[in-house]
């Protein structure tokens, strides 16, 4: 029988015949991979699994609400740890979080009056009887 790469952990292996398109190992490490590539493509291709996976970690959720209260609270380094690295990462954004002063107004257009004039006479046409002037004002929100 010829032997097989393990498309995780790169050994060589001799694939079971009784698997076809064998690519994994039997290691728990492979195996473990391999279900996570099969559900990351089943979650992007199937909504009803993506649906039904959203309901069970819900349910899972409201089951165990002080789960990750106390998992952090066993976990302190960690927790440390992630806190700053977070800090870090909050840094390194172009922008604020929850910042209310840094909206702006980004805009070239003016308040006042503007001749519109339709597109089909707009090119090269001095005096055009059609342009009819509307008043704009801008009004900011904020």
């Amino acid at each position: 029988m010829e032997s097989i790469r393990c498309a995780h952990c790169q050994q060589f292996i001799i694939p079971n015949p009784r698997i076809k398109n064998q690519r994994y190992c039997s290691h728990a490490a492979c195996q473990r991979a391999r279900k996570t590539l099969w559900q990351k493509q089943k979650l992007k291709a199937d909504s009803d699994y993506k649906t039904n996976q959203k309901d069970c970690q819900k349910q899972w959720r409201e089951n165990h609400p002080d789960y990750w209260r106390n998992w952090r609270a066993k976990h302190p380094k960690y927790t440390e740890r992630n806190r700053l690295q977070q800090q870090e990462r909050y840094r390194q954004r172009a922008f604020k979080i929850a910042n209310m002063d840094a909206s702006k107004t980004y805009t070239s257009i003016k308040s006042g009056c503007y001749f519109i004039i339709p597109e089909a006479f707009g090119s090269g046409i001095i005096a055009n009887m059609d342009a009819s002037i509307q008043k704009v004002r801008l009004i900011l929100d904020g």
